[in-house]
């Protein structure tokens, strides 16, 4: 699958892109591991929390189109300073937040906001314009497994961090590794290859692709599977290290567990990647979203040892983000890519709907019925969902090289 990117400025790119991604996602994917010290400190209540953490998940959603579309047009690079310094800015603040507004502005608007910024939309979008289309499919499966990456590294280091200087001093770790991934947005942002540059849907503007995307069904039945995905995302990220409490085991079992999830996805988003390029995304989701609902029930079935924490972690990530390579490719395929970054945020709106229900929700069941048993079953529901509204989307086969389309 690497073939594609034949030269050194297409690795420059891809691999900045990763980098970016690596510390937004990494850092945001962790904050579930701050949960529980948050609760001990500020007495505020799991559900209060949760529901600043969920306002983080709803914003970063809602900042992807709007910042895709500001880098649409005016290019990425200031869309993604003002990411990493926001994002720098909430994880700073928070020690000093004592209440639920407080969490809520830091955590739930600042942080999201920045991290949103810095993330799927306004990444992809801007490889995919400084790169030849047959090497996006490639590219976008590295930039999401450096999302994938940052959580591996992320997760062990924050966890080791709270142990080791309290949460206060792991939050203010991550704002100075946030801002330590600056350099990298020259490289991002370099001006586009004309040979590169997007052609075909320039022209009727963004504002008519905007409202061409949203009266088109195979792009609503995305949006619908996509929702699954962020509510399964954000209960786990949020509500993992609740649930390995609930069963007797140390906090080093979730922080493994998310790092496990985030090396994983390493190789689901490789392997998501190299499937765009020979079969129909649709398909490429379907099986994605479908063992997402057999993983549940088989950990539902098992024993609750590290072990099995463990082996969920590992099938779960499999698929944990890799959801996006074949998203964004039913996106370009319907759309082109000249709008890619807003249109792709847009989905990923859908996405974070969801996953201010997963950690909001969560929450609400450990607080009322004193555990998630509700919530795997919602969660195996959608998966099933999810798996069969992507059948329908209308997606043109790939072609095979050497094969002309009629």
């Amino acid at each position: 699958m690497f073939r594609s990117l034949n030269t050194s400025a297409l690795w420059a790119v891809t691999l900045s892109a990763a980098g970016i991604l690596m510390v937004t996602m990494g850092a945001r994917q962790s904050i579930g591991l701050f949960l529980a010290p948050l609760n001990s400190s500020t007495g505020l209540g799991i559900a209060s929390i949760s529901l600043a953490m969920a306002v983080g998940q709803f914003t970063w959603g809602a900042v992807q189109p709007l910042a895709g579309a500001v880098a649409d047009r005016y290019g990425p690079r200031r869309v993604l300073q003002g990411g990493l310094v926001l994002l720098a800015l909430g994880s700073a603040i928070t020690p000093f937040m004592n209440s639920t507004w407080g969490l809520i502005s830091s955590l739930g608007l600042l942080s999201a906001m920045g991290s949103g910024a810095g993330s799927f939309s306004v990444l992809i979008g801007a490889a995919a314009s400084r790169l030849p289309l047959d090497a996006r499919g490639a590219a976008s499966g590295i930039i999401n497994a450096g999302g994938s990456f940052g959580q591996f590294v992320f997760a062990p280091i924050l966890q080791k961090l709270i142990q080791a200087t309290g949460w206060m001093g792991s939050m203010w770790a991550m704002a100075v590794m946030t801002l330590a991934a600056l350099p990298l947005i020259r490289v991002v942002s370099r001006p586009v290859d004309p040979v590169h540059q997007p052609t075909g849907t320039a022209e009727i503007g963004l504002r008519r692709s905007v409202q061409e995307a949203l009266a088109d069904r195979s792009y609503l039945l995305l949006h619908a599977g996509f929702f699954t995905c962020g509510f399964h995302i954000a209960f786990l990220v949020t509500h993992l290290p609740g649930e390995v409490n609930l069963c007797g085991l140390p906090p080093s079992v979730a922080s493994w567990s998310l790092a496990i999830i985030g090396l994983a996805n390493i190789f689901g988003s490789l392997f998501a990647g190299t499937c765009v390029s020979r079969y129909r995304s649709k398909y490429v989701l379907f099986w994605m979203y479908g063992s997402r609902a057999i993983l549940i029930a088989l950990y539902l079935a098992a024993p609750r040892t590290d072990l099995t924490f463990y082996l969920f972690a590992a099938g779960l990530g499999f698929t944990w983000l890799a959801t996006v390579p074949p998203t964004a490719a039913i996106v370009g395929k319907l759309f082109g890519v000249r709008y890619l970054g807003t249109l792709f945020g847009l989905t990923l709106l859908s996405h974070q709907v969801g996953g201010f229900l997963g950690a909001w929700l969560g929450g609400l069941s450990i607080t009322h019925f004193g555990d998630y048993r509700w919530m795997w079953y919602a969660d195996m529901l959608l998966a099933s969902g999810a798996a069969l509204v992507n059948l329908p989307i209308r997606e043109a086969p790939v072609l095979r090289p050497g094969v002309v389309a009629a």
